[in-house]
């Protein structure tokens, strides 16, 4: 499943995912933001792992923000704008 989201004044979120069940799987974030420090990219990949495929765009970016320290530097990206991404690609996958 394929999601994308322009965050408004800032870059393009995409989002890859499978669905294993009703759990998110093999969740892979790209775009044209920047994250500082490189591992949290990863950080943000492994978080979204396991979320239930019916997780409101809420409950997603809490998922995202709580693993990410006070260091991590998020450049035109958000948490709720991955969220927004990822229903995008799961609201996609229902409307098929």
């Amino acid at each position: 499943m394929h999601g994308e989201y322009k965050m408004p004044g800032g870059k393009l979120v995409v989002i890859d995912l499978e669905l294993h069940g009703d759990r998110l799987a093999k969740v892979q974030l790209s775009g044209d933001f920047f994250l500082e420090p490189d591992g949290a990219l990863d950080l943000i990949n492994r978080a979204l792992e396991g979320q239930p495929a019916a997780a409101t765009e809420a409950e997603l970016a809490r998922a995202i923000a709580g693993p990410l320290d006070s260091d991590v530097m998020m450049y035109g990206i958000s948490p709720e704008a991955i969220a927004v991404a990822v229903r995008r690609a799961l609201h996609k996958e229902s409307a098929a």
